[in-house]
């Protein structure tokens, strides 16, 4: 079952994930929650622990790029599959009140709502993930010129072969935002989707594992542009990488690389920051600005959504953009 509107043209089309997050803030001073040494987020087996507050929003990268996409002015939809609970319904109803056309998106009759429970704690996320199992048997019968392929769910291979062939058929622009099981099947699995993508986007530990080496905290912009300059020789024009406080990277079609720091912000939590930078990034290369000003929009963006709770709330409308890169005209993209 699908939702039916008569309009099937687009300037971008995102493909991918629509779920559930729940948000479980808790207080950093809880006695029942610590960091041990090694970075782990411990509590005792069979507790009770107290949390600050609860909420129930939207997420899955491509619904979350979908509605960045969508406040930046550009006329949007996005394929995905949900269920048929009353989790479902809130995602339908609002992706409706963001203007993000649904009719590619598919309702499960038998299924549920797929859910991401984020456990914040000292400004950082734990996410337990539970993927229902779809099919993705998607409707690419649409126009557009651009189509933002986020990370599926296990039943992904086919799907994105189908994408594979609309953009290769249709000669359209591909960005491309693998997600986890895209990286647990390695990277030879989604290889052909490297060599046919016009912008690709992952953080840095997702790029060390592209390039075949380990990421490591200390690790600088010379080891950043060796990643940036070996994930570029498996096809892709221009690459991406995120690495959250340290800002971002890109390298250009030219061979050109470049860094940015992080905008200020109020850190609330991190939830959704890729897709923030990600939808501000394409959204100013459609635009026609440069990767540098592209830069600048995706790191406002990212800023805008960590100041917030959940991974929409924040993302940013045309004016808001517009006044918080005027705000931070001084945060510029050097060339490294």
């Amino acid at each position: 079952m699908y939702y039916k509107s008569v309009d099937k043209t687009f300037e971008l089309v995102c493909v991918g994930n629509a779920k559930i997050d729940v948000f479980l803030l808790i207080n950093e001073v809880n006695g029942s929650v610590r960091l041990n040494e090694n970075n782990e987020l411990c509590f005792k087996h069979g507790e009770k622990i107290p949390v600050k507050s609860c909420g129930f929003l939207l997420g899955g990268s491509a619904c979350n790029a979908s509605v960045g996409f969508s406040r930046l002015g550009l006329k949007t939809a996005l394929v995905a599959e949900i269920g048929n609970d009353e989790f479902s319904q809130k995602i339908a109803g609002d992706l409706s009140k963001e203007n993000i056309n649904l009719d590619f998106l598919k309702k499960d009759q038998n299924s549920q709502s797929s859910f991401t429970i984020a456990l914040d704690f000292k400004d950082e996320r734990t996410l337990l993930n539970q993927h229902v199992l779809r099919k993705h048997d998607f409707n690419f019968n649409f126009e557009t010129k651009w189509i933002y392929l986020a990370g599926l769910g296990e039943e992904w291979k086919d799907a994105y072969k189908k994408v594979l062939q609309k953009v290769k058929d249709e000669n359209l622009k591909l960005a491309f935002n693998p997600g986890t099981p895209q990286f647990v099947g390695g990277v030879k699995s989604f290889i052909d989707i490297l060599e046919r993508t016009d912008i690709l986007f992952v953080n840095k530990e997702e790029a060390a594992c592209l390039a075949g080496t380990n990421s490591k905290p200390e690790e600088n912009k010379s080891f950043i542009k060796t990643l940036l300059i070996k994930i570029k020789q498996m096809g892709s024009k221009t690459i991406v990488i995120t690495d959250g406080e340290n800002g971002s990277y890109v390298i250009d079609e030219n061979d050109k690389s470049y860094s940015l720091g992080i905008f200020p912000s109020n850190v609330v939590q991190k939830t959704g920051a890729g897709d923030a930078y990600a939808s501000g990034f394409i959204s100013a290369t459609i635009s026609g600005l440069s990767i540098k000003e592209s830069m600048r929009w995706g790191s406002a963006n990212a800023a805008g959504v960590i100041e917030k709770a959940g991974a929409q709330a924040g993302l940013l409308i045309k004016e808001e953009m517009e006044r918080k890169l005027e705000e931070n005209k001084n945060i510029k993209a050097e060339e490294i």
